[in-house]
């Protein structure tokens, strides 16, 4: 693993240089697709496991624009502390630079369960975390506190390292999560033995790494916090969470500004262009669509179709903030239901099935789908262009390869099978 410094305003990236074009995932929580014991981070088809420790060293130091190469998925475990990570900055140093990040100060408390966690972010002139830490026994339980600096991170926080409990461990062997775990780099817990190769680094070491977790995972917001944070039993999946809230309240005077301020014509035809794609032979308006289909309001999934070949089909959703599903679906943080984008990759499997077929009076049926996969939040907004591209078709029965992409990013994708049968 390489530390690279970057210009300003650039973030901070992971590049994976063992694969072909050197693919760079973006350290944003948009990114985020599992965080069950750790933080993963995905664009396409490349991933990055366990990157927050990496990303507390750099909020540790207050560091916003750095390039992480790595050759490999993850980065190097080390002492599973952050104290290497430390050392590499430390070796390097830090430059200052001329444009200035300007850290988001709360606006009004925010409060979050989820399991056994419980975090309350409160509006804070600087930045702290309370954290409480213990098992579902009550085990080893711990409390710490501190207002976050370069100072306290490197003396208070960085040589926490991380820890399991023994009956975890089989568990974690299993689904290959500690493929390269051992004493070394891990604390374990047994009933109420510590098994370490080395003495505790701090009498709450156990609590202050959940503070290190928390750091790394709230750095994805892309911005510094003001505010002061109490969590109890944190987990990633509830750091994660807590980022997702921080953002939409920090979007909300945006939201209220462009509410009241309408995009120019200009922009929006530009934006049409470069989400749309130019419409080629075989193309269907609604109208024409809407023949095919049985499908109506609000679950007819297509707008338009800007391409139809042989075994080939390119068409459009337009995602409004009307939507109806956005009432219930996260109205808080709007995103399109997974399930409605593998609909809309069935629907125009199904068009293209019925123009191969040249039969009237048919309707396709939606009889399976493989393989489906999530990968990007689609928003309010977005342009979902869905490709499908025929594999098989025998007889009334077709199965094709349906991929969704919103700017030219994959956000889903399915296999799905389909059978035409009389209206």
């Amino acid at each position: 693993m390489t530390f690279l410094p970057a210009p300003p305003n650039f973030g901070i990236r992971f590049r994976r240089v063992d694969l072909e074009g050197k693919p760079e995932i973006e350290a944003r929580v948009e990114n985020v697709v599992e965080n069950n014991r750790s933080t993963t981070l995905a664009k396409g088809n490349t991933r990055i496991h366990t990157v927050e420790h990496v990303l507390a060293t750099f909020a540790g130091y207050g560091i916003s624009n750095a390039v992480v190469e790595l050759d490999a998925n993850e980065p190097p475990i080390a002492d599973g502390s952050a104290r290497e990570y430390c050392k590499m900055i430390q070796a390097a140093g830090i430059v200052s630079q001329d444009e200035r990040r300007e850290p988001f100060a709360l606006t009004a408390p925010l409060e979050l369960e989820m399991g056994e966690t419980l975090m309350t972010l409160f509006p804070d002139e600087g930045f702290k975390i309370s954290c409480t830490s213990a098992d579902k026994q009550g085990r080893f339980t711990q409390f710490y506190t501190v207002e976050l600096s370069p100072r306290t991170w490197e003396r208070e926080l960085a040589h926490a390292r991380t820890f399991c409990f023994y009956e975890e461990i089989e568990y974690l062997i299993k689904n290959g999560l500690i493929k390269g775990g051992s004493l070394e780099n891990a604390v374990v817990i047994r009933d109420d033995a510590v098994l370490t190769t080395e003495p505790l680094r701090y009498p709450e070491e156990f609590v202050r790494h959940k503070i290190l977790d928390i750091l790394g995972d709230l750095s994805l917001l892309g911005r510094p916090v003001l505010g002061h944070l109490y969590a109890i039993k944190p987990s990633h999946a509830a750091n994660c969470e807590l980022v997702r809230r921080i953002a939409t309240q920090m979007r909300k005077p945006l939201v209220a500004a462009q509410a009241f301020a309408p995009p120019s014509l200009e922009s929006m035809v530009a934006r049409w262009r470069a989400d749309e794609p130019p419409a080629q032979n075989g193309a269907m308006d609604i109208s024409t669509i809407m023949q095919m289909l049985p499908h109506r309001y609000p679950f007819l999934m297509v707008d338009r179709v800007a391409k139809l070949e042989d075994n080939h089909i390119c068409a459009v959703k337009n995602i409004s903030a009307n939507e109806p599903y956005f009432q219930g679906h996260f109205p808080g943080h709007p995103i399109m239901p997974g399930v409605l984008q593998l609909e809309a990759i069935a629907q125009v499997a199904g068009i293209l099935m019925l123009k191969r077929a040249e039969t009237s009076g048919q309707i396709a049926y939606f009889m399976a789908a493989e393989d489906v996969k999530w990968r990007k939040p689609v928003r309010p907004g977005d342009v979902l262009i869905i490709d499908v591209e025929m594999t098989k078709l025998r007889g009334k029965i077709g199965k094709a390869k349906g991929v969704c992409t919103v700017q030219g990013e994959v956000v889903s994708e399915a296999q799905v099978t389909f059978m035409l049968r009389e209206a």
